[in-house]
């Protein structure tokens, strides 16, 4: 149940940090000019201190409950292209390439790898 609650607070958070990294952004052609990136710099400051009111409680649950800081952080990277990809396609309009594919699959691979000795040992 500990894990599950740790990946649900770290897509959360994810969440909120995709939007405070990137939802700024315009598509090619309506870029921002230098004089609005203060403003847009303190709003997304603001957006990641709720990114981190649930980063630090599912990083410090899922430790609790034996994860790993490698396990961690492999978690994490697999949420962040789970919610960033969504983001990309539907938010901002990106067109899909296939090499995003191949390049999420190797992340997979390193899911497998940081977890391997616990699912050959069960």
């Amino acid at each position: 149940m500990k894990i599950v609650l740790t990946i649900g607070l770290l897509i959360i958070s994810n969440i909120v940090m995709t939007f405070a990294w990137y939802g700024s952004l315009r598509k090619p052609g309506q870029e921002t000019s230098p004089s609005d990136w203060p403003k847009l710099i303190v709003m997304s400051w603001g957006l990641a201190f709720f990114e981190y009111c649930f980063l630090v409680p599912g990083n410090h649950i899922g430790r609790s409950c034996g994860l790993s800081l490698a396990q961690l952080k492999i978690a994490q990277e697999v949420i962040t292209l789970s919610v960033f990809v969504p983001f990309m396609l539907f938010v901002m309009g990106e067109h899909w390439k296939w090499d995003y594919l191949w390049a999420f699959l190797c992340v997979l691979g390193a899911v497998f790898f940081v977890n391997r000795e616990a699912l050959m040992s069960s």
